[in-house]
């Protein structure tokens, strides 16, 4: 008996880990630096990698002209420079490109040059998938087959990616990958924000204790293609999958969450979703609230412990799965 109550407080820990971990700033508001080197807080572009990396043109901008949600999004684009197209990128890691050979390029957590431990972001959790919304243009010249990228990577220790060195410009570190989520999108252009959801496949069963999130606007390294740009908002990872998660639209978009006076209302009439729970994140990926909602009814929810500003929530039930974001004033 002592066995099995000591299984069921193992497994309770765990739950309540995973659900505490969620990706930071992955609505891309906050931002920091200026000009050419502005990059959103916890992510990097070539411009401030190693090696020949930030002597290349701008790849990430600061986004405000249409976004999913909130004030801004993140856009990346491959662009031309020297008679190359340099691959647009936005990573949680560090751009290092060691030589002017494009396979030597490579994301990882260290700093290419020194060699020590850099841009490492906390993440304890084994989520289900990997969701975000984005849209898509193919570079010219017209008729190109360019696609973009996402990829999230739970390991530990140090990690890189491509995985595989190119002439020893890094160590192989796959043996402290844990598990990883890969979206590549269709080669066609995407005009309006879609929904992407692609699940982690796990190699492990430990749980990591980083996550790195790389995503590029052209999903061939060495693409020769320039001017692919990828809209990338509202990036989350989801940890109670179930039936339809890949395709929850028609579940989600008629259940409504706001915020008014420090109350969030969320409106679940009609409604008969099992164990459905709404959790709201800081821009750091704390969780600052979380609540289980009642079925059939306008669902009310006190966030006055709450300072003023933006906040991220994720609302999960059984075959659905909404976020989106929160101004409280």
């Amino acid at each position: 008996m002592k066995t099995i109550f000591t299984f069921i407080a193992a497994v309770a820990i765990y739950v309540n880990a995973s659900a505490q971990t969620q990706l930071p700033n992955v609505g891309f508001e906050t931002w920091t630096g200026s000009g050419t080197t502005i990059e959103p807080t916890n992510y990097h572009s070539n411009e401030t990698g190693t090696g020949w990396a930030p002597t290349g043109p701008q790849t990430c901008f600061q986004y405000s002209t249409s976004v999913h949600s909130g004030t801004y999004c993140a856009e990346i684009v491959t662009e031309s420079f020297i008679g190359q197209a340099v691959n647009g990128v936005l990573t949680s890691g560090m751009v290092n490109a060691p030589s002017t050979n494009k396979a030597d390029g490579f994301i990882g957590t260290i700093n290419g040059t020194t060699a020590t431990p850099v841009n490492h972001i906390a993440f304890t959790g084994r989520p289900d998938s990997l969701v975000g919304w984005y849209k898509y243009t193919q570079g010219s010249p017209s008729g190109t087959s360019e696609s973009c990228k996402v990829r999230a990577i739970l390991h530990k220790g140090n990690y890189y990616d491509p995985e595989t060195p190119s002439n020893s410009n890094h160590p192989d570190s796959s043996a402290n990958k844990i598990g990883d989520a890969l979206f590549i999108s269709a080669a066609a252009n995407v005009t309006t924000w879609t929904r992407f959801s692609v699940p982690f496949n796990y190699v492990s069963p430990s749980l990591p204790q980083y996550v790195m999130l790389n995503c590029t606007s052209s999903s061939n390294q060495l693409t020769t293609v320039a001017g692919s740009t990828l809209y990338l908002d509202d990036v989350s990872v989801v940890y109670r999958s179930g039936v339809g998660i890949q395709n929850p639209e028609e579940v989600s978009k008629n259940i409504k969450v706001f915020v008014y006076d420090k109350m969030m209302y969320v409106d679940f009439l009609n409604r008969n979703y099992d164990e459905s729970t709404i959790i709201v994140y800081d821009l750091t990926g704390k969780v600052v609230s979380e609540s289980q909602l009642s079925n059939n009814k306008l669902n009310t929810i006190n966030l006055n412990q709450l300072a003023s500003g933006l906040y991220l929530y994720q609302l999960t039930g059984t075959g659905f799965q909404k976020s989106g974001k929160l101004l409280i004033k």
